[in-house]
């Protein structure tokens, strides 16, 4: 079978939704090595984590193929990808990151989308309004048009089912993994290299993600003040403005010797940050998955997360979840992590095992078998 995806992200992101499309297609090209896959996207360009997934012989970039698409790239991916799609022989289209093209349905083959979250329409504070338009129209536009919708949760899946009313039949749940990597023993080498390069203390607490309200990193900051002050905190991801409340409450308080920000890092040094983390902290108040928890689960690192969304799906029994506010819960999940060994154990083994439903062998499968339900609807 040829299959089309929209490969936007796949080159030019380096996080999330970028992830995420390299990870189905990579994972899809090693189990069912027999289908072949194009990524439809508008430019080429350099990015290292595309080389590995652009390596199976059964992938391909796909470009522009008119002086039209190559002049008006955006109007080619919301329109003109299907025409070329069509001339390719493509028997399937899989919209990656939440939209397709508007005139999909003129392909004459079915086509998936995958939901990630809705968030836009549940805190619109965090959005511009003309940001919340286009999503929301992009979206809605390719739940109706789809043949089959995936959502990366059920709490996703509650979610368009009750702001677009999809019918729960149109839409499969599928869950995605973390990449590999995070399961494996970390090199003595390289975990002595990344301690050394990051200056890392005997004990920290690491949280990963884009540094935005949302995300709430500053409840951990908050909660350094209620700990022993050999305890740091390191926050890797890109800094948005809400890094300069976090930066102005560090200076009140005096916690500035005690958070290290960290950007730009390169990917393989995750792994290590995570098995020599004492805990994580993955603290959103709102997310569609959370990908960090199971990150950090895979490197046998106890996480601290949030109620009020889809963490407790994520994590399971391998995390601590506390309401988004509450400092003296997070101090205290905390120390007992920091203080009771045999409790900290119980709780990477108990998320080990729950996160055994995250492989990607498993998410291959039950994304084939989308694929298939399209085809035959």
């Amino acid at each position: 079978m040829k299959i089309g995806y929209d490969g936007k992200r796949a080159v030019q992101n380096y996080t999330g939704l970028g992830n995420y499309s390299r990870l189905v297609i990579d994972t899809l090209a090693k189990y069912y090595p027999d289908n072949e896959y194009l990524l439809y996207a508008p430019r080429d360009r350099e990015n290292p984590r595309l080389k590995p997934v652009l390596k199976h012989p059964n992938v391909r970039l796909v470009l522009p193929d008119t002086s039209f698409g190559r002049r008006l790239s955006s109007l080619w991916r919301v329109e003109g990808v299907t025409a070329q799609t069509r001339r390719d022989g493509v028997e399937l289209f899989h919209g990656l990151s939440g939209e397709l093209p508007f005139n999909i349905r003129k392909g004459g083959y079915p086509s998936v989308v995958t939901i990630h979250d809705l968030i836009f329409n549940r805190y619109p504070e965090y959005y511009a309004a003309i940001d919340r338009k286009i999503y929301d129209y992009k979206f809605r536009k390719a739940c109706e048009n789809a043949t089959r919708i995936i959502a990366i949760s059920e709490c996703t899946k509650r979610d368009v089912m009750a702001m677009y009313g999809t019918p729960a039949e149109k839409i499969d749940v599928v869950y995605q993994g973390c990449h590999e990597s995070f399961g494996y023993p970390v090199d003595p080498a390289v975990a002595q290299h990344v301690r050394l390069a990051y200056e890392l203390p005997e004990r920290y607490i690491l949280t990963v993600g884009t540094v935005e309200s949302r995300k709430n990193q500053l409840l951990a900051v908050k909660a350094l003040g209620q700990l022993p002050k050999d305890v740091k905190l390191y926050i890797v991801g890109g800094k948005t403005d809400y890094a300069k409340e976090i930066e102005q409450y560090i200076d009140a308080h005096g916690l500035s010797g005690r958070v290290r920000w960290l950007q730009g890092i390169p990917f393989d040094h995750l792994p290590a940050l995570y098995h020599m983390a004492a805990l994580s902290s993955y603290t959103s108040r709102f997310e569609g998955f959370g990908i960090p928890v199971i990150e950090s689960i895979s490197a046998g690192t106890p996480v601290i997360a949030c109620t009020g969304s889809v963490l407790e799906e994520a994590g399971g029994p391998g995390a601590v979840y506390i309401d988004p506010d509450d400092v003296e819960a997070f101090a205290h999940a905390v120390m007992r992590m920091m203080d009771d060994a045999v409790y900290r154990a119980s709780l990477v083994d108990a998320g080990q095992e729950y996160i055994r439903r995250f492989t990607h062998e498993n998410m291959a499968s039950e994304i084939m078998n989308v694929y298939q339900s399209a085809l035959n609807g």
